[in-house]
């Protein structure tokens, strides 16, 4: 495989601290994805709320159950801006929930429930044709996290093998990745399996999602 050269080269946008600040309020973040479609806006979290829910510092929101009909978690996301320059995204985050809660994967429930790390380049259409097919960008194959109770962090270098929407990697669509650094939109993190990143989780019991670290460095 030929070498890639790091993207540290390229001019810094460096996330400011009031970028921080705003990763912290909950009014700041959207529960969705709220697609156009239709003549219409329709959010694909069904039986969530828009927002998250502040809790001090930090925010948390409760995940739909105790099955599909409830509802169920797509995107949690935040308009960021560009993000050519940062080294790495990083969520610290807790799951409180009952030892024999099970997290599902609405749309392929055989699979494992996963959590992955995503950034959307500005003027998304929700589409996976070209040039939309780059504009959505999720956290490397090794790197999807299951959805479980605990405490649990993840911190994803940009110089490793995102996915696209058609699971492409960032080597293989090295100046789709660089166009979505530059013209980022929304930074945040999806709920979904292996194989369908953002399409969705739901618990089996309460649980509750709080959001105790996020930067994008």
């Amino acid at each position: 495989m030929a070498c890639v050269a790091s993207l540290a080269a390229t001019p810094a946008v460096a996330q400011s601290a009031e970028q921080d600040r705003r990763a912290y309020t909950a009014s700041n973040w959207q529960i969705g994805p709220w697609i156009y479609w239709r003549k219409k806006w329709h959010n694909y979290s069904k039986g969530m709320p828009l927002r998250p829910i502040q809790s001090g510092e930090n925010w948390h929101f409760d995940f739909p159950y105790p099955n599909k009909a409830a509802g169920h978690v797509h995107y949690v996301t935040y308009r960021h801006g560009p993000i050519v320059g940062a080294r790495q995204i990083r969520l610290k985050y807790r799951i409180d929930a009952a030892p024999d809660t099970q997290f599902v994967a609405q749309d392929v429930p055989q699979h494992e429930a996963t959590l992955s790390l995503y950034f959307q380049r500005r003027g998304d259409r929700w589409r996976s044709s070209s040039p939309w097919n780059t504009f959505r960008w999720y956290s490397p194959r090794s790197q999807m996290v299951p959805v479980k109770p605990g405490t649990h962090e993840v911190t994803i270098s940009l110089d490793e093998p995102w996915v696209t929407v058609l699971h492409k990697t960032r080597e293989e669509e090295l100046s789709g990745f660089r166009r979505a650094l530059a013209r980022t939109d929304r930074v945040g993190f999806v709920f979904g399996s292996k194989t369908r990143r953002g399409h969705s989780v739901y618990a089996t019991a309460p649980a509750r999602f709080t959001m105790l670290e996020f930067a994008v460095e």
